[in-house]
């Protein structure tokens, strides 16, 4: 027996050097259209037997959008960036240059009072690990850093991985497996 977690990461809601941490914008246009674009590839996935998706705008609109119909799922929420949320990279690391350092270099810190990078990676892993535990597919859609936070998990690597995991707007990953035995399987979607 196995479980088959298809995610999907959310369209964009903004221009990737505009993201902000903890964001809850809504699709942009330029959003929109790459759903429209990306949807014969991903569609298929929406036959799974579960359909979650994270708690932003943008996560439940490409999962309404692709036809998925998802559940919200507070646990696949992004990381709590504290008293960042709403700022970009760039504008806390003018603030903040050596709270931004010790953020990048240490998993276990939270510099903004928010979840550390580890308390993040924990709680998504944890709800992979909690999904029902039988034969069948389920799907979520959810905000890229929340994609690149369960891949670390499933491959038990080190937290500091996760900067080195690059997750694209409406990519998709399938992870494989049964609770802390988990395999990533990356599949050519048709085009």
């Amino acid at each position: 027996m196995s479980v088959r977690v298809s995610l999907v990461a959310a369209a964009r809601s903004s221009a990737l050097l505009a993201e902000r941490f903890d964001d809850d914008r809504p699709l942009d246009h330029a959003g929109w259209r790459e759903v429209q674009l990306a949807a014969h590839t991903l569609v298929r996935l929406g036959a799974a037997e579960l359909r979650y998706c994270s708690p932003t705008p943008r996560s439940r609109a490409t999962g309404d959008a692709l036809g998925f119909a998802p559940l919200v799922q507070l646990a696949l929420r992004d990381c709590d960036m504290g008293r960042w949320r709403g700022l970009t990279l760039s504008e806390v690391a003018a603030r903040e240059p050596a709270a931004v350092d010790a953020w990048l270099a240490d998993p276990r810190s939270a510099p903004h009072g928010g979840e550390s990078l580890l308390a993040f990676i924990s709680r998504v892993g944890s709800w992979l690990d909690t999904r029902p535990v039988q034969e069948g597919a389920l799907v979520a859609v959810a905000e890229p850093a929340v994609v690149r936070a369960v891949l670390v998990y499933a491959l038990k690597a080190p937290p500091s991985t996760y900067w080195n995991v690059d997750v694209r707007p409406l990519s998709a990953v399938t992870i494989t497996g049964l609770p802390g035995r988990w395999s990533v399987s990356f599949e050519a979607l048709p085009r």
